[in-house]
């Protein structure tokens, strides 16, 4: 039956039209962005998830900040303690070089006084972002050293722990006063040691001594040495630690914005070829509902 009330065809056509431009959108919101799932009514179980892991990626880059911060303040002490060692390695060949006869030893306390003037500055100087970690107050310190989410859900951040200790055979060159200051009275260069001189590295003066004073001297400096090879040996295995995991880190990193993708990221061949074809079905549903507004006009013919 032909009616001009009602054009069965025409609004066919245009339910058709109307479904097709839907479609077009959402593709086009996916061209757009990228994104398969960018909103929760997309699919509310991937969004979930990969809202997640973003949050975590997020995490695990403040963790890697924090690694590098870590790292810094590592290397620095570290590199303070490598100087040190290679200063008080020329006060030992300064002492060997005092016992041969002959030799004026107020002639090397003065170099050796220097080289002292230097171990104090080398201390002193060593802090990155206010912390030094070779001369102060002992104690422990800390440094980030992880981020896990476990099989509960729950979450945290890990630190590996370092403990300052000022004796002779701590990890501190000088130990502190309690307020933030330097003294030069305990770690392992302010220590006293010598049953017959009782100084220390710092204090050193070897202007008056003997034979049995210069042997325990230099006894003083080889053990000062040796704890200060130890300290320096356990801050480069936490700096290797840190740059492992630092290494870990950007790897999980790639390894989760991998995985969001997967679940949210749009096929961009799939997508312009869909565009594609709903462009060529909205042209062809245009024309069907120009033919089917068309229909009624032959009703005209009719009535002629």
């Amino acid at each position: 039956m032909t009616s001009i009330l009602t054009n069965v065809a025409a609004m066919s056509a245009l339910q058709t039209l109307r479904s097709i431009g839907s479609s077009m959108q959402d593709t086009q919101g996916r061209v757009s962005s990228g994104l398969r799932v960018g909103e929760a009514s997309d699919n509310a179980a991937y969004w979930s998830i990969a809202t997640t892991m973003r949050s975590d990626n997020m995490a695990l880059s403040a963790v890697s900040d924090a690694l590098g911060l870590g790292a810094s303040k590592i290397d620095t002490a570290y590199a303070g303690m490598e100087s040190a060692i290679e200063v008080v390695k020329q006060i030992k060949s300064k002492l060997v070089t005092a016992t041969e006869e002959g030799v004026d030893k107020k002639k090397v306390q003065e170099e050796i006084s220097q080289l002292q003037q230097q171990l104090r500055s080398i201390a002193e100087s060593a802090s990155f972002s206010g912390e030094n970690w070779i001369a102060g107050d002992a104690g422990n310190v800390t440094v980030v050293s992880g981020f896990v989410r476990d099989a509960n859900n729950a979450v945290s951040v890990k630190t590996t722990t370092y403990a300052l200790t000022d004796t002779a055979n701590g990890t501190l060159l000088f130990g502190g006063d309690g307020a933030g200051g330097i003294v030069n009275t305990s770690g392992i260069l302010g220590t006293a040691g010598g049953a017959t001189i009782n100084v220390s590295v710092n204090d050193l003066n070897i202007s008056a001594f003997g034979g049995t004073e210069m042997a325990e001297a230099l006894t003083l400096v080889d053990s000062a040495l040796a704890s200060m090879t130890s300290a320096g040996a356990q801050l480069g295995s936490i700096s290797m630690r840190i740059k492992l995991q630092e290494n870990f880190a950007d790897k999980l990193s790639d390894s989760l914005s991998s995985g969001i993708g997967r679940l949210v990221d749009a096929n961009m061949n799939e997508e312009s070829t869909r565009l594609k074809a709903l462009q060529t079905q909205q042209q062809l549903a245009v024309q069907s509902l120009s033919i089917a507004n068309s229909s009624s006009d032959v009703i005209l013919t009719l009535f002629r």
